[in-house]
């Protein structure tokens, strides 16, 4: 089974260093990494081309310049079709996997044939993470898993991008859309309670902004109830509205 890494980088040099050079001294083989940069105007292109293992892409069209998410997904849209990997493991450029990350990929897969999504636990800097348990439509935020948490199978990754919606809502990310499209329209949701890589909130990145109880957060919040709607109506699963739900949709009046 060949894995492909997909990482996704703008401006992350200060922890790239670190970032690249346990991904490329992972304990397992059978693996490429590919990594889209967004434009970087800071040292990431030469610290990356020192890394022959690594396959690079730049990032030559036009970004769009008021939504880092959406940004984020055509970065790893393009990653992917350039990939050949039976699995995907996702990747942002301020994380890093611990040395046998890949190797507990791998065998997850390979002992668990009709399984195609898998999360696993973080280890945390910067940020506090804690799992819960609420696998209901009434609860759109039981845990949204980081995106470099994630695994799945390649005709998993096909069939997401279909429904990824990724021109519209400019702040929802692309993990939050990952979760959701597993967990409500292919109801495949594994998570594997073990820390194989690290997880880090730049204070000073585009994270920063959407601080918990924030305008930001209440719209991502917002955003991410509509696609839930919209994965549920492909399913043909009727929606249910929660208190939760009514609360963001009441603060969101006062917003716009």
């Amino acid at each position: 089974m060949k894995i492909s890494v997909l990482i996704s980088n703008f401006n992350k040099y200060i922890y790239l260093k670190k970032t690249l050079k346990n991904i490329v001294n992972q304990n397992f083989r059978d693996y490429e990494i590919i990594l889209f940069d967004d434009q970087s105007n800071d040292k990431s292109i030469d610290l990356i081309k020192k890394y022959k293992k690594i396959k690079l892409i730049i990032n030559k069209k036009k970004k769009n310049p008021f939504s880092p998410m959406l940004n984020q997904i055509n970065a790893v849209h393009e990653a992917f079709k350039k990939s050949k990997g039976d699995v995907i493991c996702l990747m942002d450029a301020d994380d890093f996997f611990f040395k046998n990350k890949i190797s507990y990929v791998n065998n997850f897969f390979q002992r668990n044939i009709d399984s195609n999504f898998l999360v696993n636990t973080p280890k945390t800097f910067g940020t506090f993470f804690k799992y819960k348990n609420k696998n209901s439509t009434k609860h759109i935020w039981p845990t949204i898993f980081p995106t470099s948490c994630i695994s799945a199978r390649r005709i998993f990754f096909s069939k997401f991008f279909k429904y990824s919606l990724s021109n519209k809502f400019e702040n929802l990310a692309i993990d939050a859309r990952l979760n959701i499209f597993a967990k409500y329209y292919y109801n495949d949701y594994n998570i594997l309670k073990k820390k194989l890589n690290s997880y880090t909130i730049d204070q000073k990145g585009n994270w920063s902004k959407y601080n918990h109880l924030s305008i930001n957060w209440w719209i991502s919040r917002n955003e991410a109830f509509e696609y839930l709607k919209y994965i549920l109506k492909l399913r043909k699963i009727r929606f249910k509205k929660s208190s939760d739900y009514y609360l963001t949709k009441f603060v969101n009046l006062f917003i716009f």
